[in-house]
């Protein structure tokens, strides 16, 4: 099939489209492609998942406007199925490629998820098919691993016997299907030819801007992004520390810096997490320090906003020394497991690093989340005992938590606030992200 047979089907919606990976951006993208018009199947490797999704439920939980009902509405209309077999998608002509991309602990990419279904797509990939990958990699990533790999399992040539390109992914958590439709997209081709064909795909469900441009510039713009991020980020925290050094409140200067023209200081807190921010800049750097570039802004700013669970626990430490008690045999609740405010997405957490650090100095931790269902239960409830709380999440929920019953159920009233839910609340030993201590 020619990229032109192509672009006809596609036109027309009788392309069928086959989406790996179901998660939180692989599910959202399947039911866009299917309210559509277009058949689609996606393939996951949790049976649980798959299950969900053919039963018209969706697998993720918190705040995700229109999701739900989205995804029961095109299973219901026959639109989109799931499955756990590779062999379903040998009659599909567009495939996306939407797995987990991390890295490991010396920040290298590992790439087990993205090889896996490559190695297991090559083998059914029908000729003349164009695969997209939607996750976020490496600069040069598509040409080193991509592209051999799949014409090594499928025995096929890419820009003859199938197309490639790199359309990455701009979604956050509670806001998939706005983002998906409303934030432009980069359609990155092997050739400028696959570039457009890929442009008329994504028309069907980008109301947005579409730039074409090759792979590695597609590769380039998504990892810059997201460490450009990171790094403003790391800005925002570091100005906090050094307001809580000199007894100043970052919130004040936060919004006096702000109306500076173009100045746009972002919100400082107790971490940075979530599936990209955390490894995306390490994307964006590991082929330019493998090939002896110089990298020390993109280290430097992970530094920073890796340490702010660490000083969290510190501020937790000096608020406890206040009341006479020490941090080895406290208790404590910390509100909010999620990395991100009305969401049960807790990958790099940075609750979770908080909580083990705690742990490891003998702290006794209750943790709490509304939108994790391990967590969730009666706040109050679980604040008895408790010798302070941590609160990691601004969750909508926790805003409208009524402080006198808190802090009653509480043994003494001590917070410490990594994001910034309260204004300093009277009558507590209050620690707070960038807020010094002799800020009234």
């Amino acid at each position: 099939m020619s990229l032109a047979t192509l672009q006809q089907k596609i036109t027309a919606k009788t392309a069928g489209i086959g989406i790996i990976g179901l998660g939180y951006v692989g599910l959202p993208v399947a039911c866009l492609f299917a309210e559509a018009g277009f058949p689609v199947t996606g393939v996951d490797v949790k049976a649980e998942r798959v299950a969900l999704i053919n039963a018209g439920k969706s697998p993720i939980e918190g705040r995700e406007p229109g999701l739900a009902e989205l995804l029961a509405a095109v299973v219901a209309e026959g639109r989109l199925r799931a499955t756990m077999q590779y062999a379903d998608l040998q009659t599909c002509d567009v495939i996306t490629i939407n797995v987990e991309t991390p890295v490991d602990e010396q920040h290298i990419p590992r790439y087990a998820a993205l090889q896996s279904a490559l190695r297991a797509l090559g083998p059914v990939l029908k000729s003349g098919a164009l695969v997209i990958v939607e996750s976020t990699i490496a600069p040069g990533t598509m040409a080193r691993l991509v592209k051999p790999l799949l014409e090594e399992t499928s025995g096929k040539r890419a820009n003859a016997d199938f197309y490639l390109g790199h359309c990455p992914e701009r979604v956050m958590p509670g806001k998939l299907l706005a983002n998906l439709r409303g934030v432009s997209r980069v359609c990155g081709g092997e050739t400028p030819e696959t570039a457009e064909v890929m442009m008329a795909l994504y028309r069907h469900i980008v109301q947005a801007e579409l730039d074409p441009a090759d792979c590695v510039t597609a590769e380039l713009v998504k990892t810059a992004e997201n460490a450009y991020r990171d790094v403003n980020i790391a800005f925002a925290n570091e100005v906090a520390l050094i307001c809580e050094a000199v007894g100043g409140d970052v919130w004040k200067v936060r919004e006096l810096v702000n109306k500076s023209p173009g100045r746009n200081m972002l919100l400082p807190g107790a971490g940075v997490g979530g599936h990209c921010i955390p490894k995306d800049p390490w994307l964006l750097a590991y082929q330019a320090q493998a090939n002896g570039a110089p990298v020390r802004l993109i280290p430097a700013a992970r530094a920073v906003n890796d340490g702010m669970p660490f000083h969290i626990a510190a501020l937790l430490e000096d608020a406890l020394r206040e009341a006479g008690k020490p941090l080895a045999g406290a208790r404590v609740l910390v509100l909010g497991y999620a990395y991100l405010e009305d969401s049960d997405d807790t990958r790099n957490s940075p609750s979770a690093a908080l909580v083990a650090h705690l742990r490891a100095r003998g702290v006794e931790v209750v943790i709490h989340d509304p939108y994790v269902a391990e967590y969730q239960g009666d706040v109050y409830a679980l604040a008895e005992g408790c010798d302070a709380v941590v609160v990691m999440v601004a969750h909508s929920a926790y805003r409208a938590l009524d402080l006198e019953a808190l802090k009653n159920a509480l043994c003494g009233p001590i917070m410490v606030a990594g994001r910034r839910v309260f204004s300093r609340p009277a009558g507590w030993i209050y620690r707070g992200v960038g807020e010094g201590t002799n800020q009234a």
